[in-house]
C-alpha cells in the first residue's frame, strides 16, 4: 500500500469497506487522468455532476474572475451580491412561472430538507408522503423520506409521520389527503435503477395534491441540469411542482444546491420564526459563477439537444443477451442483470481497462452510467466495447 493509500484510509472517514482507491491527479472533459498516466473515461460524471465534463473552460474562467472580486463574505441572505442574483435571474427564467424564488445551498440534502421545512410550514401539516426506493440524501430529515431500510434503520429514531407509497400505483395516491404537507418525489428514481414515472401518473399525482391542498416537491439532484435531455426531467411531463430542488451538476464541479418556489411561498420561511431556514455557504458566489456559466455552456454548444441522439448510441451498442432490462432516459441508464455479483465484476473488469461505471446503492444488480453531456461518439464507442469485454468476460 503506498502513501497517499494509507493516509486516504486511515485519516480520511470511509463510506464503504472498499474504496475505488484509484489516484486521481487531474481531470479534464470526460477523463481522469492518474499520477502515472493511465487516463479514465468517465461514465459517470461524478455520479451525475460533471454533465458539461470536467473543468470546462467557461466555468474555469468564471471562477477565476469571481475570486478576483470576493469569495464568502456573509452567510445566506443578508448581502446583495451579483453572483447570486445573476443566477437565480437566470434559473427563474428558464422555469415556469410559479418557479420564481431561489434559496441556494450547499448540497442536494440540504436543498431537501430545505424544501420538506418549507411545506410544513407552509401548509402548517406535519404527514410527509414519499415512495419505496426513493432516495433524497444521507441527513436525518432527507435520510427519513428515503425508501432504502437497510441504510435507514441504524440511525432511528428519524422524523416521524412519514408515509411511503408505491412508485407508479395510482390506488396508492388515494392515501394523500388533507393531513399531508407534501409528497416529495424524483420524477426518476436514481438510486433504485432509473425508475421513471409514467405521464399518467405524475398527472395523477399533481391532480391529487390539487385537490388535497398538499404539495408536491420534484427532486432532481440527479436529473436535473441536463441529464434527461431537458433542463428538468419535468419538462418531459408538463407537470409542475410546488418546490423543486437541484444541485449536483448544477454547480458545474462545485458543490451548490437549491429549492425553488414561489416568492409567496418562500416568505414562509421569514417570519414566525424568522431565520425559519439559515446556512452560512448557501449560495457562495464563486459557486454560483459557477452554475451560471454551467447553464450558459449548456445553451451556448446545444447540448441538450444532442443528449438524446447519444442516449440512443449507448443502448444501441449495449446490447447483450447476460443484460436482463435496460432502462434509460436521455444519458441516464441503469443495466440490470441477474446478480449483484455479475454487476461487480464488471465495474472492476471495466475499471481496470480505464472506463468508470458503478453500481446503485437500493439496486446492486444493476450497473449505471451518467457520462458527461459533452461524450463524443468516438468516446461512446470506446467505452462501449470495453463494457462488451466485460459482460462477455462473465462467460
Amino acid at each position: 500500500m503506498n502513501f497517499s493509500h494509507k493516509t486516504f484510509l486511515n485519516h480520511i472517514a470511509q463510506t464503504t469497506p472498499s474504496p475505488f482507491l484509484i489516484d486521481i491527479e487531474k481531470a479534464e472533459g470526460v477523463y481522469l487522468y492518474a499520477p502515472d498516466g493511465k487516463k479514465y473515461i468517465d461514465l459517470i460524471s461524478g455520479i451525475a455532476v460533471s454533465n458539461i465534463g470536467h473543468r470546462h473552460p467557461k466555468v474555469i474562467h468564471a471562477i477565476k474572475e469571481q475570486l478576483d472580486k470576493h469569495m464568502h463574505v456573509m452567510v445566506y441572505g443578508e448581502y446583495v451580491q451579483s453572483a447570486p442574483n445573476i443566477l437565480a435571474e437566470t434559473l427563474v427564467s428558464l422555469l415556469p412561472e410559479t418557479l420564481d424564488c431561489c434559496y441556494f445551498t450547499n448540497s442536494g440534502t440540504e436543498a431537501n430538507e430545505g424544501a420538506l421545512k418549507l411545506a410544513k410550514r407552509h401548509t402548517g401539516r406535519s404527514e410527509i408522503i414519499s415512495f419505496r426506493g426513493a432516495y433524497h440524501g444521507s441527513t436525518h430529515g432527507s435520510l427519513s423520506v428515503s425508501g432504502n431500510e437497510v441504510k435507514k434503520n441504524a440511525f432511528r429514531p428519524l422524523l416521524p409521520d412519514v408515509t411511503f407509497l408505491e412508485f407508479n400505483s395510482l390506488d396508492d395516491l388515494n392515501r394523500i389527503s388533507e393531513k399531508t404537507a407534501c409528497v416529495i418525489i424524483e420524477p426518476i428514481q436514481g438510486d433504485a435503477g432509473v425508475r421513471i414515472a409514467t405521464l399518467e401518473y405524475l398527472i395523477a399525482l399533481r391532480e391529487k395534491c390539487n385537490e388535497t391542498g398538499a404539495l408536491l416537491i420534484f427532486d432532481e439532484i440527479q436529473t436535473g441540469i441536463g441529464r434527461t435531455g431537458k433542463l428538468f426531467a419535468f419538462e418531459h411531463y408538463d407537470v409542475v411542482p410546488d418546490i423543486l430542488t437541484s444541485a449536483k451538476a448544477l454547480g458545474g464541479g462545485l458543490p451548490l444546491g437549491a429549492f425553488i418556489s414561489s416568492r409567496k411561498m418562500m416568505k414562509s420561511l421569514t417570519h414566525d420564526p424568522m431565520l425559519g431556514h439559515i446556512t452560512t455557504f448557501g449560495g457562495n458566489p464563486v459557486c454560483c459563477a459557477a452554475a451560471q456559466a454551467t447553464l450558459e455552456v449548456l445553451e451556448e454548444e446545444n447540448l441538450l439537444s444532442k443528449v438524446e441522439e447519444k442516449g440512443q448510441l449507448f443502448e444501441e451498442l449495449l446490447q447483450h443477451p447476460r443484460i436482463v432490462e435496460t432502462r434509460r432516459k436521455g444519458l441516464m441508464f441503469a443495466f440490470e442483470f441477474t446478480s449483484e455479483e455479475e454487476v461487480a465484476k464488471i465495474v472492476s473488469y471495466c475499471l481496470d481497462k480505464g472506463v468508470i461505471c458503478f453500481w446503485f446503492l437500493s439496486c446492486p444488480n444493476s450497473f449505471r452510467i451518467a457520462p458527461p453531456l459533452t461524450i463524443n461518439e468516438k468516446e461512446i464507442r470506446e467505452s462501449c466495447n470495453v463494457i462488451l469485454e466485460a459482460i462477455e468476460s462473465l462467460n
